[in-house]
């Protein structure tokens, strides 16, 4: 998959989620090697979710290489979990991906992760929030 069409995949992903209500691209861009991509999301529950991630394209496939998802309340004061892999807790399994839940000082071990899979990830939490 080449980076434009990476793109174009995660731009569907956003506009077909039901979680997703708003969407303010800051920055994108492809280039034939390597691709980024960053934006705002308002979600249906009134939270907002930023989403940035630098990709490269290898063997036909585009791999996240860095990447930051913060979800927050809808006043951007209380984080509810970010997801990156900023080199910064050593100790942790699979470092360097990490989630910080809550607060800045609870982190825990993560998972490579990508646009993608935050989406469906939020999708399935609040889901289980509906069904409460």
């Amino acid at each position: 998959m080449e980076p434009r069409e990476y793109l174009a995949e995660i731009k569907a992903r956003l506009v077909a989620s039901p979680i997703v209500v708003e969407v303010t691209i800051v920055e994108e861009y492809a280039l034939p090697d390597r691709g980024y991509f960053r934006a705002r999301l308002s979600l249906s529950n009134h939270d907002f979710l930023e989403v940035a991630e630098y990709f490269v394209s290898e063997s036909g496939h585009c791999i996240t290489r860095r990447y930051r998802y913060q979800w927050m309340d809808e006043a951007q004061r209380a984080l509810k979990k970010r997801w990156d892999n900023v080199e910064h807790f050593p100790g942790l399994p699979n470092f360097p991906p990490h989630i910080h839940v809550g607060e800045e000082t609870h982190v825990e071990p993560g998972q490579l992760m990508s646009i993608i899979d935050v989406i469906a990830l939020i999708e399935q939490e609040q889901g289980r929030l509906d069904l409460a």
